[in-house]
């Protein structure tokens, strides 16, 4: 019944197109034989008024066409209904006349013509009781038993059935709602008509019922994107809510346009996705990186981002405030490292990249640092990367020393302002993840006389707040871990030095009684080396599976070279032998899988067969699979 008091009101379009200067005038005695025919019609349902009304009823269509375009030149229902007083009862009398509202052009202008007695913001009694009576009016038809007499009488001769007649009323009734509501308020010729963008706002609210209606998608759709030409075409709060609880709860699917739509138009729509997306991928900790992606992709939230900068603005700021809560957790970082590369890229697709559009997609980021940051590497040659990178560092480390100043004898709001810059600058950094991966790579080709700022930069990215004021010795252990690694990755012969190696051990195990380094740091590093050092592959496997194996990071060193795959998939910028690099990669990985394996016996048979489709995998390629022995 709901759906057919929706399906009724759907048809409450008004026609402000119609100009007054070209209709003849209104005869005001004219309504007086309407009335009295309408009301001879429904006294008696007789072969002769069944006759008389399909005579009539042409005339009929063209009367209350004259008389509609008359009722929107009008400023108000109260001047339309003390201009024509005999309105009200003539159109309630038309509406209980099933040969009037059979007839498509009929029914649509009767509906019209009673929606522009009806006031969406009623100034007095008169208009408050129109309103009413108009309500009634229609809800009494929406619930008029399927059993009249004359309803069904006039079903069989149509040969259709009530659903199907109601199910062809629908569709018909949506078609014609969703063609006029395309029409803005610029159409307007005449000033003191109603503007057209009031329809939107009432069609939204009388689609609350139908958003989960298969036959209204396209109506729904069309209402979600429609432009704001003016403050009245705001859609009905009641239709967002309505809209994205069931979007939410997957009741309805909605085409990738409209989804974005809903989002812009409704903050808590888009606050539930967002929050929806960190649930998932937060209990969901088995997923792989390109897994991540695929979800993200699928979420269409960077798509969103990419075209609307509130939506990014919103986004950003749930991923802000879930970082500090969680105190910069591995997994918040990666997903806002993958969700801010996703949304770079579809923002490059949409081409409009600019200083100006950085600055209102990131107002909080200090400004020197937008553009450096969010400039990719693949945008500038490679020799440009160390000093860029320098640059990055020497800019972090002084917002870094005037935190510190400001905490030692700043005021609160300068200690604040401080503390807010720094967090600021380390977002960033977070988001614009490929300088990070850059930083790595270069660490491994660096001299020792070079890796100073990449150090520094490394060391704030994973332990930003120097809580405790202890950089200064995370910075030496970050040293120290470097140069276990060069020295281990530089030799050529067997065995390799054993306190190098459980050096690195104990600094990948964190210590109570000593502030640590993050041992994601140091095993970035150990991954990195194994791929891009310029040593043999059996020597590089030989050093990660005996570290890994021993700190107990077999799982984690894994999911880093997924990383480092996925990226260099992105970008391949990083290196200027690709085939080598991802043979490298997959090599380490099936040393990694047969390790987890040999861990867990129960899970031998299908690490095996995962091993066996690896090797294929490598045999297919151009190098021999032999000749990864003496890769150099």
């Amino acid at each position: 019944m709901t759906v057919r008091l929706v399906c009724i009101m759907s048809q409450l379009q008004p026609q402000n197109q119609l100009q007054q200067t070209s209709e003849p005038p209104l005869n005001v005695q004219e309504l007086q034989f309407w009335l009295d025919k309408a009301a001879a019609w429904g006294q008696a349902d007789s072969p002769d008024t069944r006759k008389d009304t399909c005579l009539h009823l042409s005339r009929l269509k063209d009367y209350l066409q004259l008389l509609l375009t008359h009722m929107n030149n009008m400023s108000s229902t109260t001047e339309r209904m003390k201009t024509l007083p005999l309105l009200g009862q003539f159109l309630g009398r038309l509406c209980w006349n099933p040969y009037v509202t059979a007839d498509a052009t009929g029914r649509r202008l009767l509906l019209q013509c009673l929606w522009g007695l009806y006031s969406e913001h009623p100034g007095n009694a008169l208009e408050r009781k129109a309103n009413q009576w108009i309500r009634k009016v229609l809800c009494q038809l929406a619930t008029e038993e399927d059993d009249d007499a004359a309803a069904l009488a006039l079903m069989k001769r149509m040969g259709v059935s009530p659903k199907e007649y109601h199910l062809k009323v629908l569709k018909m009734m949506v078609a014609l709602l969703q063609e006029n509501i395309g029409k803005s308020c610029r159409s307007l010729v005449d000033l003191n008509q109603r503007c057209s963008c009031d329809n939107i706002r009432a069609t939204s609210e009388a689609c609350v019922p139908l958003v989960t209606c298969p036959e209204a998608a396209l109506l729904i759709g069309a209402l979600l994107q429609q432009p704001m030409t003016c403050v009245r075409a705001a859609l009905s709060q009641d239709f967002l809510d309505a809209l994205s609880s069931a979007y939410s709860s997957q009741c309805i699917s909605l085409e990738e346009q409209a989804v974005v739509s809903l989002w812009y138009h409704n903050l808590s729509s888009l606050e539930d996705a967002v929050l929806s997306l960190l649930e998932c991928v937060l209990t969901n900790t088995g997923s792989t990186p390109q897994e991540l992606k695929q979800q993200l992709a699928q979420s269409l939230l960077p798509k969103a981002c990419a075209q609307h900068c509130s939506i990014f603005l919103v986004a950003n700021d749930i991923f802000r405030s879930f970082l500090k809560q969680t105190e910069g957790n591995e997994s918040v970082k990666y997903l806002i490292q993958t969700f801010s590369s996703c949304f770079l890229r579809e923002l490059a697709r949409l081409q409009h990249k600019t200083s100006g559009s950085w600055k209102a997609l990131f107002p909080q980021s200090p400004q020197s640092l937008l553009v450096p940051l969010l400039t990719r590497p693949s945008e500038m040659p490679r020799e440009a990367w160390k000093h860029h990178l320098n640059w990055l560092s020497g800019s972090l480390q002084t917002l870094t020393e005037e935190e510190e100043e400001g905490d030692g004898d700043g005021s609160r709001s300068t200690r604040l302002e401080g503390h807010h810059k720094v967090f600021e600058a380390w977002f960033l950094l977070i988001q614009c993840a490929h300088w990070v991966q850059v930083a790595v790579w270069l660490l491994v080709t660096s001299d020792p006389e070079d890796c100073g700022p990449l150090l520094w930069l490394l060391t704030f990215y994973h332990h930003p707040t120097n809580r405790g004021h202890h950089r200064a010795s995370q910075l030496v252990h970050a040293k120290e871990a470097w140069d276990h690694l060069h020295s281990l990755y530089s030799v050529s012969s067997c065995p390799l030095p054993v306190d190098r190696l459980q050096s690195l051990v104990t600094l990948l195990s964190p210590q109570p009684e000593r502030p640590s380094l993050s041992p994601l740091f140091i095993l970035n590093l150990l991954v990195n080396f194994a791929v891009f050092f310029q040593q043999s592959l059996s020597g590089s496997a030989e050093i990660l599976q005996t570290v890994v194996n021993r700190s107990g990071l077999v799982n984690e060193a894994a999911c880093v070279l997924r990383s480092l795959e996925l990226r260099l998939n992105e970008d391949s910028c990083l290196s200027s032998d690709t085939n080598r690099v991802h043979l490298r990669i997959n090599a380490l990985q099936n040393t990694l899988t047969h390790m987890h394996a040999a861990s867990d016996p129960a899970g031998n048979q299908a690490h095996a067969h995962i091993n066996a489709q690896n090797q294929t995998a490598v045999s297919s390629s151009s190098t021999p699979p032999g000749s990864l022995q003496n890769d150099k």
